[in-house]
């Protein structure tokens, strides 16, 4: 745990478990190398929120643009974020959001070191 840890100290718990596994079978080496990848890929929840909050106000979906769900992005555009019920809904699960996004981010990456 603690080798990612000292490498990345800004992921948080759940992340930093679930990274912790994925590179549990790499060398010294090639956790470095997926550290400077990833960290330079992964979103942090701080900005989805800032992003959300100024959606909520000027453009709606900017957060779901941010986070790579175009389709999503278009969707709040054009509906006011449906509504204002989605941004609402986004405001509170931002966590959830930037989490799953770094997830796949970590697979990308992870799959990338393989070949």
């Amino acid at each position: 745990m603690s080798r990612m840890l000292n490498l990345m100290p800004e992921l948080e718990p759940d992340e930093l478990h679930y990274i912790q596994s994925l590179v549990a079978d790499l060398s010294d080496e090639e956790t470095r190398q997926f550290a400077n990848i990833y960290s330079a890929r992964r979103k942090k929840p701080q900005d989805v929120l800032i992003l959300t909050i100024v959606g909520f106000f000027l453009v709606a979906g900017l957060q779901r643009f941010y986070i790579g769900q175009i389709g999503m992005g278009l969707l709040y555009l054009f509906t006011g974020g449906l509504c204002f019920i989605g941004t609402i809904i986004d405001l509170i699960n931002h966590k959830r959001l930037t989490y799953e996004y770094n997830i796949k981010e970590a697979q990308s990456v992870r799959s990338m070191l393989k070949y």
